[in-house]
């Protein structure tokens, strides 16, 4: 856990659930810019979500205007078979978190995915588009969106996706390494997306905390990615371009890598409206992209 006590009044208090995941890291590093707030930093050991008790005690002892759910069950293939704990974490646990927010008059921010849509789309999916999560991790975070909701129908859900960081394991760390150890490689490229830097959506919703007085609208589901829509080959080809590497990828239908959960072919989000209410600004994709390869690249010197 870490905490910022140098806060100035007026801000007030942000605890943040699962921070010792991506997202959690970046809104670490972002603290700092942030000084009217006091940050509230708790892991999965700090915090275990799905423990209501502990949840009270928590929001007894920290009294936060504002909570952002870090914290999920996020091993896709795995929850195949962890069912009951995937729904524990996100779905459960997101009820109460919300819960014990309304009871505390703290606004909830929660973060979901683009797994709750079946990826048959050809255009970007609204957030009031039908949902229809194909495995049981998008089963989960679905349930999760309405547990919140129902709970508490002032808390925020953000929706996103293909996110990554020089943090923790993810797409472009694991690109990053197999090109420096092998001279090919194989990558999907029948399943399109629009990649999300943690950075840019852990600034994302400080920027929407900014607008928030405790009791102000703007509840309800938004969508937020990197702009851009891009298949996994031209993902990983763009890692190798931006980090020199000089491994060959080939591209492959995913049918030559079956997996125990279905992915979604199409997980393109529409972004219109945290952009109209919140006034945010997106980053193209592959600029977030070569950010983060050089803060990849600074840490690893």
């Amino acid at each position: 856990m870490r905490r910022n006590t140098d806060t100035p009044s007026g801000g007030g208090s942000i605890l943040v659930t699962g921070a010792n995941g991506q997202l959690g890291k970046e809104l670490q590093q972002l603290a700092a810019a942030y000084p009217q707030y006091d940050f509230i930093f708790l892991s999965r050991e700090d915090l275990p979500i799905q423990h209501a008790g502990e949840v009270q005690d928590a929001f007894r002892r920290y009294r936060p205007q504002y909570c952002i759910n870090c914290a999920a069950y996020t091993a896709v293939d795995k929850a195949e078979t962890e069912k009951e704990l995937a729904f524990s974490i996100n779905a459960a646990a997101a009820g109460v978190l919300a819960a014990v927010c309304k009871e505390n008059n703290c606004r909830f921010i929660h973060i979901s995915t683009d797994y709750v849509f079946d990826g048959v789309s050809t255009v970007p999916y609204r957030e009031d588009g039908p949902v229809n999560p194909q495995n049981v991790y998008g089963a989960s975070k679905l349930e999760g969106e309405k547990q919140a909701l129902y709970h508490n129908p002032d808390s925020i859900i953000i929706r996103t996706s293909w996110v990554y960081s020089e943090f923790g394991k993810n797409f472009v760390k694991t690109m990053l390494r197999l090109m420096s150890e092998k001279g090919e490689i194989s990558v999907v490229n029948d399943q399109y997306g629009s990649p999300t830097y943690a950075g840019d959506l852990a600034d994302t919703i400080l920027q929407i905390i900014m607008q928030l007085p405790a009791h102000s609208p703007a509840s309800g589901i938004y969508h937020f990615s990197n702009e851009g829509i891009i298949n996994w080959y031209e993902f990983a080809v763009a890692i190798k371009e931006l980090s020199h590497k000089h491994c060959k990828i080939n591209p492959v239908p995913a049918s030559a890598y079956p997996t125990p959960a279905k992915r979604p072919a199409w997980s393109v989000l529409d972004q219109n409206k945290i952009q109209q209410t919140f006034g945010i600004k997106i980053n193209d994709w592959k600029q977030s992209l070569a950010e983060c390869i050089r803060k990849i690249n600074k840490i690893g010197k």
